[in-house]
């Protein structure tokens, strides 16, 4: 067996590991997991796009919902020099395989105190810091619509004026629910929707389509305004937060 073949094993035997672990952290709180699979390569390159993007001048990033990692995984090497990297995940078992990640992947070795682990929920990060970039795991469809009210104004809050915001909504979930769900959890359903297509028809800049993910889903990249020279930034921020 060459070291060819022992990576790609390892490779397979974590994405194994990973699964089993959303399966099992779902059954226990499907509101500190978010999901029921860790995100593929392609959905994790798509919503990690706005890094790129802006390199290669330092930012300031924000992922949300981080999981076991393998949205992490493809944004830690993406990281221009200098850019800061906070990570928020409830799960005190993700979080806590999100640490040793930070601790032990190789692009940190000379920098490991520009990454940082939060074991919280996002609406409730205490942090004075502003992101040019967040990126979101959490498939906000699974939440009530107070909550997804809460963490929109708090990820949008959280941005610098021009920022983006980069999420993914699962493809026809809705129409599943429809099918399947009490009436009360489709309500629920489809006033998540309406909110989420408010904030799109306002903010959002693109909207991209990864078939090759399970399931498949679009990624939403929302912008939030630049304030105007004439407007205080502060009062700027309060608004939003007030929304």
């Amino acid at each position: 067996m060459n070291d060819r073949t022992t990576s790609h094993d390892r490779v397979l035997a974590q994405r194994n590991a990973e699964g089993w672990m959303f399966l099992i952290e779902a059954a226990r709180d499907l509101r500190t997991t978010g999901a029921i699979a860790p995100s593929g390569k392609a959905l994790a390159r798509a919503l990690t796009d706005p890094v790129r993007a802006q390199a290669p001048r330092p930012l300031a990033v924000l992922e949300a919902g981080a999981g076991t990692g393998a949205v992490t995984r493809t944004l830690i090497p993406e990281l221009p020099r200098a850019s800061c990297l906070d990570i928020v995940e409830a799960n005190p078992r993700f979080a806590a395989r999100l640490r040793r990640l930070v601790t032990t992947h190789p692009d940190l070795a000379a920098r490991p105190a520009q990454v940082n682990v939060h074991q919280t929920y996002v609406e409730q990060l205490d942090s004075d810091r502003r992101y040019d970039v967040i990126v979101s795991g959490l498939p906000l469809t699974n939440f009530t619509p107070a909550q997804v009210e809460r963490i929109m104004a708090r990820y949008l809050e959280l941005l610098h004026p021009g920022g983006t915001l980069t999420y993914f909504a699962y493809l026809g979930t809705r129409k599943a629910r429809a099918l399947t769900a009490s009436r009360a959890e489709a309500r629920r359903h489809a006033a998540v929707d309406e909110i989420m297509a408010a904030y799109q028809g306002a903010y959002a800049t693109g909207r991209w389509t990864v078939w090759a993910n399970l399931p498949p889903a679009h990624v939403w990249h929302l912008r939030r305004p630049l304030v105007s020279a004439d407007t205080d930034q502060s009062e700027s921020q309060t608004d939003w937060a007030s929304r």
